[in-house]
């Protein structure tokens, strides 16, 4: 069983963007020190909160400031690149850090239509995902009238980010699939299960795989775990209601807020996909979860306002899981 990272470069209320992409850097070298077996960078444009807007960027300066995980995109919007120009971006990872990177590929377009439009895409962008796939795999391959230096000829590990027809085109592809884990669980496993049934053996790979992203916290008490995931849940409610994510708020900043019955329910329903406890609950949990959807490794993301608190959380984690410290890991 797999542990991994995904972390999406949040920022804090009162961070400037610089100081939290910083913050990833840092974080990545600690979860690798706890023995965390991959560490995934996101993307997003045009939103506030969020300092990681240049995945294959963010992804260098991870594995430069690490040495053994792996390192990689959770994900690279394929309708926001040209495939021809991603495929070069994960040729140069690839030659640098040989080994170590992998190409998590999603089919999102930006939330909004002033992004969709400075990012040149519409919204019907992500129905072509299923073609940007092919020609970006096909880059990698010797032979083409256009040469992509310096990928072509290099092995470099896809994945797909996607539910319903993502899974589909995943299996069609022969590629490992991510799903974020659902409330929904049955919609979560009906993709999951589809997704096994339709697995196409390819060179990518010779069977199903599968990953699931998870909001997951460990504190000394359940309230302290529940407490961590507040400010993102906030910050999910303000989407909503606003329309744009903010920086995250402490959770005591949130938690004294009078909201009103519609940021009641969709505070709600942003707790309702994350998971939270003791080491001892989160044992259960986590493999409650495991044996539901087969999962053949976890990968787990906690946007904490506190720094420190969410290290120690992530060490609860790596306790649990059983997963070995490879040194000293700094705070």
């Amino acid at each position: 069983m797999r542990w991994s990272v995904l972390d999406r470069a949040l920022i804090r209320s009162g961070q400037r963007p610089a100081e939290a992409l910083r913050d990833t850097v840092r974080f990545a070298r600690q979860v690798e020190d706890l023995g965390y077996f991959r560490f995934w960078v996101a993307e997003h444009h045009g939103v506030p909160g969020v300092a990681g807007s240049a995945p294959t960027v963010l992804a260098a300066a991870v594995a430069s400031a690490t040495e053994r995980i792996r390192v990689g995109t959770g994900g690279v919007m394929l309708p926001n690149h040209r495939p021809l120009v991603v495929a070069e971006q994960f040729g140069v990872l690839e030659s640098l850090f040989p080994g170590r990177v992998d190409m998590g590929l999603g089919r999102s377009v930006g939330f909004i239509d002033p992004v969709r439009r400075a990012l040149g895409a519409d919204k019907d962008a992500a129905d072509r995902f299923g073609e940007q796939l092919s020609e970006l795999l096909g880059w990698f391959e010797p032979g083409g009238p256009v040469h992509a230096v310096p990928a072509e000829g290099l092995r470099v590990p896809a994945y797909v980010l996607a539910v319903g027809e993502g899974a589909s085109i995943a299996a069609a592809h022969g590629l490992p699939l991510v799903m974020a884990h659902l409330s929904d669980e049955e919609r979560m496993r009906a993709a999951l299960d589809r997704y096994r049934a339709d697995f196409t053996p390819s060179r990518h790979g010779d069977r199903p795989y599968v990953i699931v992203a998870v909001n997951a916290a460990v504190a000394a008490t359940r309230e302290a775990a529940e407490l961590l995931q507040v400010p993102e849940a906030w910050a999910t409610v303000w989407s909503r209601t606003r329309g744009v994510f903010p920086p995250l708020d402490p959770p005591g900043d949130v938690l004294a807020r009078e909201l009103t019955e519609r940021e009641r329910r969709y505070f709600a329903q942003a707790r309702a996909g994350q998971l939270s406890g003791t080491e001892e609950e989160m044992t259960r949990t986590l493999g409650r979860l495991v044996d539901r959807t087969g999962a053949d490794e976890l990968m787990l993301t906690l946007a904490a306002h506190d720094k420190t608190d969410r290290l120690d959380s992530y060490r609860r984690l790596a306790r649990l899981a059983g997963l070995t410290p490879r040194g000293v890991v700094a705070t």
